[in-house]
């Protein structure tokens, strides 16, 4: 009898630890995050996966010049607003949409598209982007941002956005 119970009160111990063993992951190498904040009087929200430098060239290496990005990681990242929104002159309605960017050296075009919930690329490495599904189209001029940054993050100010990661900083003006 004292035998069984050993072995129970072992048994258990076993299987305790086994189960916080499973618990304790590993951090995701893009962590997800989400920006929030108030522009013209909408609730606007980003939410995207924080993939970092690491080492590697960004701008014109992992993140290629002239081809869309899913300007984030893993999932396409989501812009929502509670009101519409004016955009160099074009209006945004209320809703979410998925972001995407086309950097360039010197000029970028960060597009809002009405598909929501798909992964960021395709299979082939190509972005899930479907062009007949963009609903604005954005140009905005990168700057050297003022410190490096080495995790991407979306802050959101009063008059738009703002895309930073590594050395760059592309700031998204709504007028």
């Amino acid at each position: 009898m004292l035998k069984k119970g050993i072995m129970l009160t072992m048994l258990s111990m076993v299987m305790s630890s086994a189960i916080w063993a499973q618990g304790a992951k590993p951090a995701p190498a893009s962590p997800p995050a989400v920006a929030k904040g108030i522009v013209n009087g909408a609730d606007v929200s980003i939410s995207y996966s924080s993939p970092a430098v690491k080492g590697r060239k960004i701008w014109g290496g992992l993140v290629p010049y002239d081809k869309v990005w899913r300007a984030g990681a893993n999932e396409a990242t989501i812009f929502e607003t509670s009101k519409p929104l004016t955009i160099t002159g074009k209006t945004l309605p209320a809703g979410k949409y998925s972001l995407y960017a086309l950097p360039g050296e010197k000029e970028w075009k960060i597009i809002l598209n009405s598909e929501t919930g798909q992964w960021g690329i395709k299979r082939t490495g190509e972005t899930t982007d479907d062009v007949s599904k963009d609903v604005l189209v954005i140009s905005a001029t990168p700057v050297k941002s003022a410190k490096f940054n080495e995790r991407l993050t979306y802050v959101i100010t009063k008059s738009g956005f703002t895309l930073n990661w590594e050395n760059l900083a592309i700031p998204v003006i709504f007028k």
